[in-house]
């Protein structure tokens, strides 16, 4: 098989510079493999996500001296072939509608017992009020969660190959784990007819990514993405999650920095062989 990596950027904001390390990170893996590299825009949050972005994305990493294949898979464009792999979650068994806004979960999760952790990769771990709920009772403006409980227990639970430095080796998928750090996901968000989770999943099986090159901050999720591609019988790939750039305070580096963005070193005459320099390629 092809060794075939992502860069899967939202068009919410500028690129900056830890944008650029991981793409120019992901494209250089499979250029030295005789590769592919695929430019993804994750867009499905339509009510943050802006064309001018997008434009800019194409423009910065054609700049750095990207090339993918044509066409771009947007996510936006893809919500029948989420809804497809949603329907194949529900006939298993394995999804219910939520109600329940933030204030909700927060009341239910009540005041924190020592040792048990608050939040996972996936938020504030939900408490599971509406797990007993059936989607003929669901509304339209509920989200639809997986049922962690049952996933784990019809999911091969799989392991995965991770080659980044911090976290280098073979991890398997922890059942505790996962139903204690992680919970019920949301799959479908209120007005965006998919989620996160289940769209990277659909996404990275349908254009037959091997190897996903990202940031250490997603490494927490990972397990959630193995588990559904357990559960939807598709191809668990390779992942490397890399160091995070970082300000000069530590901070790790976030779309309103606009001080770092791509298109402001541009402006300021950087070439792109500099901005390598500057995220230690």
């Amino acid at each position: 098989m092809t060794f075939t990596t992502r860069f899967a950027p939202s068009p919410t904001g500028p690129l900056h510079l830890g944008h650029a390390y991981s793409a120019l990170l992901a494209y250089d893996f499979a250029q030295c493999a005789a590769g592919i590299s695929h430019l993804r825009i994750e867009d499905i949050d339509q009510s943050r996500s802006r064309p001018h972005w997008e434009a800019q994305i194409f423009d910065d990493l054609h700049w750095l001296g990207l090339s993918w294949p044509q066409p771009v898979v947007r996510q936006s464009e893809r919500l029948p072939r989420y809804r497809r792999a949603l329907e194949t979650l529900i006939n298993m068994g394995l999804v219910y509608p939520c109600r329940c806004k933030r204030t909700d979960i927060e009341t239910a999760a009540g005041a924190p017992q020592e040792g048990v952790p608050q939040f996972g990769p996936d938020g504030r771990i939900y408490p599971g009020t509406c797990r007993e709920r059936t989607l003929s009772d669901a509304a339209p403006d509920d989200v639809l969660r997986l049922d962690m409980q049952k996933a784990v227990k019809t999911s091969n639970l799989r392991t995965f190959n991770e080659t980044g430095a911090t976290h280098s080796g073979t991890h398997a998928l922890n059942i505790d784990a996962l139903l204690g750090t992680v919970g019920d996901i949301v799959l479908v968000r209120r007005n965006m007819g998919s989620s996160y989770h289940l769209s990277v999943v659909v996404d990275d099986a349908d254009q037959n990514i091997t190897h996903v090159v990202r940031g250490e901050d997603l490494f927490e999720a990972t397990q959630i993405h193995v588990l559904l591609q357990g559960v939807l019988g598709v191809p668990t790939p390779v992942y490397h999650h890399h160091k995070l750039i970082r300000d000069a305070a530590g901070k790790r580096l976030a779309k309103r920095d606009d001080a770092r963005a791509i298109s402001l070193y541009r402006q300021q005459g950087a070439s792109p062989t500099e901005i390598r320099e500057m995220v230690g390629l």
